[in-house]
Formats: structure tokens, sequence, C-alpha cells
């Protein structure tokens, strides 16, 4: 291609509302364009590279035994009603109305639409297992969109279903997707972990997400630095603790005024006592009902795990009116003792014997406090967040936090979409049997923006080779000069019949203004065409990555890129 062709605006100054470094990038180095609030454009350059992920993708799902089919993105209300998602997905599902006033979505995902096409044409075990799979975009209207494609509203996804006959099918099923994720991402050259996630919205038993690694993610990842455990931080676990003996303590309750102490700070302050002698008493409305959540005071709760523990559809913290109803008293001075509601402990009260914690009255505390003898608790789970040293639940080594972008998700759905649309089958008695799923989705345009906050420096995009727009970058130094001219051309020709994808810098600028271009979209060859070089019959070749520079002759620069690109993996040999 040659650069005076392309559509190629690249920018020196950083977009105003450009937070993370692949956003500034993407837009400076002229990959997309925001049309609206978390809606981009991707214009060629980019497009290129997302061509270049779909493709890697593909060949992965293909060879997984998976195919490829496109679902519709609007999709009707009723089907999502017989799934029980249309009330409980929330405001990110774009609801609208057609002209016949029927009520429809876009999709934020697919897995109504698939269950209910496989429902109606896979009738016999004979017909499964299947794995079908989409490239496709998807709309969820996000509240606050922020970090380009990180996090938008439009954007693409792969997303693939499986269907089996029992669970040790989706077993296999899952496996394969796992293995197949794990050489995607390992052809793009990136740095990723698959760590143990909650499954949120979509549902299902259990899941896994592929992060990509990089100080700038959202995401905490949670590992062991001992064994191969790794979660993320609404999933990770805390495994039940050992309790020792210890001196039991059978001081009487006493109720002390704490005026002006609501918060864990002031409360030790007052009582001079530290925080992990202290007992939160939190309220939490779980489909409308009260339930206390009581964790020592210097943990943190997981709304998640308390969530996942309770089987509820919401969990939100109780507004005034219900803590009133359960405590008798005004937001924080909550506490187990007396109160009116069901009560679950974190694992980390058991043993304890000696604690304070709020006395449901005003402006008081009780101190002393011991579980189980002034109060009763319903269940003991795991529902606070790990915190970094923390024992691994496996091993007992140490917990350490890293950050991370999830780029990939695969579940096991179990039934939970089927049952409810009733995808069933025959079995091989005629009998009829539900069919068990898996849901596996890649965003790709999030995925090349944590390829760009992985890959880049100071002065642009360094792209790893099979995500790389194009190859190499010819610029001959002044192209008004014939013999630069002619044998940037010469070369140009050449590299383009073996296949390596070229760029012809033969703008009219000067050489400075060509390299900073070059660093910025991050061509990972850079050929230098310059007069003192070619006067000795030789050509500058600089490799992105490493800032090498190799000298060689005219004759020996096409055979040395394109025996370096397919030594890559990128061209076939």
């Amino acid at each position: 291609m040659r650069y005076s062709e392309m559509f190629l605006p690249t920018g020196r100054e950083v977009p105003s509302d450009a937070e993370l470094i692949s956003h500034q990038l993407m837009i400076r180095a002229g990959l997309m364009r925001k049309l609206t609030s978390g809606v981009y454009s991707y214009l060629p350059l980019g497009y290129r590279v997302i061509r270049k992920f779909e493709q890697i993708v593909r060949e992965e799902m293909n060879r997984s035994g998976a195919q490829e089919l496109f679902l519709p993105m609007v999709q009707p209300a009723e089907l999502w009603q017989e799934s029980g998602r249309w009330v409980h997905y929330g405001k990110e599902l774009l609801r609208f109305r057609d002209r016949h006033d029927r009520e429809c979505c876009l999709g934020p995902t697919h897995e109504e639409v698939i269950t209910d096409l496989v429902r109606n044409d896979i009738k016999t075990y004979r017909q499964l297992p299947r794995n079908l799979y989409q490239i496709q975009t998807k709309f969820r209207d996000e509240i606050r969109p922020r970090f380009g494609v990180m996090r938008c509203r439009e954007f693409g996804m792969k997303d693939a279903y499986s269907f089996d006959m029992d669970e040790a099918g989706a077993e296999k099923s899952y496996r394969k997707m796992f293995e197949a994720y794990q050489r995607i991402f390992t052809r793009c050259g990136l740095r990723f972990r698959s760590v143990e996630a909650d499954s949120g919205s979509i549902g299902g038993s259990f899941s896994h997400e592929f992060m990509v690694m990089a100080d700038s993610g959202e995401d905490a990842v949670c590992y062991c630095g001992r064994c191969d455990y790794a979660a993320n931080l609404e999933k990770a676990e805390i495994a039940r603790p050992k309790i020792e003996d210890a001196d039991i303590k059978n001081l009487p309750m006493e109720e002390v005024h704490t005026p002006n102490t609501r918060t864990i700070e002031e409360v030790c302050r007052f009582l001079n006592v530290t925080p992990d002698a202290v007992v939160k008493t939190l309220i939490f409305s779980a489909d409308g009902t009260a339930v206390a959540v009581l964790i020592r005071g210097d943990h943190e709760v997981n709304e998640v795990k308390v969530r996942n523990f309770l089987g509820c559809a919401s969990l939100e913290l109780a507004d005034e009116e219900m803590i009133r109803k359960v405590t008798g008293s005004p937001r924080g001075f909550a506490g187990a003792v007396g109160i009116r509601s069901r009560i679950l402990a974190d694992y980390s009260l058991i043993g304890m014997n000696d604690c304070v914690m709020g006395a449901n009255r005003e402006d008081y505390h009780i101190r002393h406090v011991k579980p189980g003898r002034d109060f009763r608790i319903g269940d003991y789970a795991d529902l606070r967040m790990i915190r970094e040293s923390d024992p691994c639940p496996r091993c007992g080594g140490e917990i350490k936090f890293a950050r991370g972008i999830e780029v990939g998700h695969v579940f096991k759905l179990g039934s939970k979409y089927s049952r409810s649309m009733r995808a069933v089958f025959l079995d091989r008695d005629g009998k009829e049997k539900t069919m068990v799923m898996g849901c596996y989705g890649i965003g790709i345009g999030r995925t090349v923006a944590a390829a760009i906050e992985q890959n880049h420096d100071a002065d642009g995009i360094v792209w790893p080779l099979p995500l790389a727009p194009y190859e190499v970058i010819i610029t001959p130094v002044n192209i008004n000069e014939p013999s630069l001219s002619d044998a940037a051309e010469g070369l140009y020709r050449t590299l383009s019949e073996t296949d390596v994808e070229t760029i012809l810098d033969d703008r009219d600028e000067r050489a400075g203004v060509k390299f900073k271009d070059a660093d910025l979209i991050g061509i990972p060859y850079r050929v230098t065409v310059g007069p003192k070089r070619l006067a000795e019959g030789k050509m500058e070749i600089k490799n992105r990555r490493t800032g090498e520079i190799t000298i060689l002759p005219v004759s020996d620069v096409a055979p040395f890129l394109s025996t370096g690109i397919r030594e890559a993996g990128k061209i076939e040999g």
C-alpha cells in the first residue's frame, strides 16, 4: 500500500478525553474515531488489525471443531422473557418497540437466540454435540462508557455456544474451548493468565476469564506464588480457617455510649481496639428480604460471594427504612444482638469470642460480644474480599496481586437456558433430556486495545507481528530523488510479490516526519532508503520492538525480511 493513497490521519496531540494509552494511541495512530459516546468507527489501519485478530480466532475455533454462523443483532423480547432475563438483565439492555409495537432489544449477547435456533432443529442425541460460533456486533447501554473500546457501548465479539448430552460431554467442550483460547492469545504474542471467575449475569456453574496482564488493567488478578491457582478479585476463595486453641474470654456484654462514632476507624479510636476485634454488620436487601452479613472490621465484604451464597437475583445495601425495621436504629449502628433478620457470618468470625459491634441503638456499641452465646449465626461462609498475602485456598501459599484486562471468558452454563427455553433431545432410550450448554466469548476490539496496553513505548505502538496491520514500511528519505525512489519501488514490488504486507511511504515529507509516523503506527520493520547507504549498495532495517539496526546489501533485504516474518509464524513458508 502506498502511504500517499492511505486514509491514515495521524496526530501528535493526546486527545483530552483519552485516559488509557491504548485509547490515546488508537486515536493518534489513525486506527479509530469516536462517533458518539461509547461508539467508534474503525479506520482502514485499525480495521486491518481487527481482521488479523479475527482470522486467528476463526482458525482456532475451526480447529477446535466449532462451526461459524451469523445471528441477528435485533432480538425479540419473548425469547428474553422465556429465559427470565428481560427483567433481570438491567438497564444495559437497550429495549425498543418496532412499528408493530413489538418489544425488541439490541443483543448484548446471544444465549437466547442460539438456544431458540438449536431447540428447533436438534431433536436427537445423534445430532449432538454441537459448537456454534459467530463474530458479531453487540450493544450494551453502558451508563459510563470510558477507556475507548475497553468499555464501550457497541463492540465486536466472538461468541460460541456448545450443546452436549450430559455434563461429561459439556466438560470436554469446555476444555476444548479453554485450550483454543490459550492458543489464540499465545499466537497473538500476548502475556496472559487464565483465572477462575464469577459467571455474573450470564449464569452457569463455573467460568474462567482470560486476562492480558497490564499495569493499566482495571481488574485485579489474584494468584498463588507457589501453585497455579489464579482467580479474579470477585471469585478468589478464602479457605475456612483452622481454629487454634485460644484464651476464651467470658466477659459479659457491655453497652458503651459512643457519640459520633459511625466508622470502624472512629469506633477503634474511641474504644481503643484494633479493627480485627470489631464486627461490621451490613444489612442487605436480597430480592427484597433483609439479610444481615457480619464481617470483621479489617475486611471488606464481597457482594458477589454474598449474592451467590444466597442465590438471589438482586442484592443491594438496604435503604434507611429497611435498616430501621430490622435494627430499630439509623444506619451506622447495626449489630447482630437482637437483630430481626437472617444472619450470615464470614469465616473470619469463627473462633472470635470477645468483639465489638453496633448496639442497634444510635450512638451506642457493645463490647465483649461472643458469637453463639449472645446471638445465633445462621450460616458461616466465605463472604469477604481476598487480600494480598492471604493464604492460597489450594496449597496455603501466599496470594499475590497483579493487574489485568479481561479479553475472554468461558462459561459452564449447564441447563440455565436449555431448561427454561426447553432445548431438549431424545436420548438413546427415547427419553427426553435437557441439553447441557457452554458459552465462550472474546472481545475483539478489547483484545486489540489490550495488546497496545502491553506493547507500546514513548514513540507509539509496538505491534506483535501477528497483529500488525502491515509488516514492513519502506521509507525513502527523499521521494524526489530518482535513485532513492526507484530503489524503494523495486523493494516494494519484491516484498509484495512474496506476500509481505508492506507500506511504501511515498509522501513528499521530511524523513523525520516519516520516521515518527512509522514509530507511531508501530510497523514491526522499517527499511530506510538513504543516499549514503544506497551509494554503498545497502539499505538499513530497523526492528521496531528491539531497536536493532541491520545493514544489508539491497539484494538481501527482501529475503531477510521474508525469512524473519515466516519464522515468526506470520507467513507460512
